[in-house]
């Protein structure tokens, strides 16, 4: 199964879905990994009823975090803005669907890192998304 997996993640890696630029968006952020290099550029539009409409992301970076970008933007979509303030760690570990290394988990949420600081309208780059 994880197999499976790892092709998905190359997939996406290659061919995603989910990449490009919004404008004018109603959110937008972009965050880096220092560690490895790992910059990711999120917008969303919402309808009037606070649904994401559509989503994309822009940047460049490792595979795991390339495909978990795009996988997370998939899974958002359709959804109110709330329900993606309740995304955690485990929503974008599911996505993947392989064990990470305290390494490679950083690239995975960086993701998430920068689309809560776009739904929220602050900066939570010091926040620890891996706890």
């Amino acid at each position: 199964m994880e197999d499976l997996y790892r092709e998905i993640i190359i997939d996406r890696y290659k061919n995603p879905h989910h990449k490009g630029r919004i404008s004018p968006s109603d959110y937008a952020f972009e965050d880096e990994n220092p560690l490895c290099g790992d910059h990711i550029h999120i917008d969303l539009v919402v309808d009037d009823d606070q649904i994401v409409v559509n989503a994309k992301f822009d940047g460049q970076g490792c595979a795991i975090s390339v495909a978990s970008a795009d996988l997370l933007l998939e899974s958002i979509v359709g959804k109110k803005l709330n329900d993606l303030k309740k995304l955690g760690k485990q929503d974008v570990l599911d996505l993947l669907g392989i064990e990470l290394s305290p390494v490679r988990l950083k690239c995975a949420l960086l993701s998430l890192k920068v689309l809560k600081a776009a739904v929220y309208e602050l900066d939570v780059a010091s926040e620890d998304l891996t706890d």
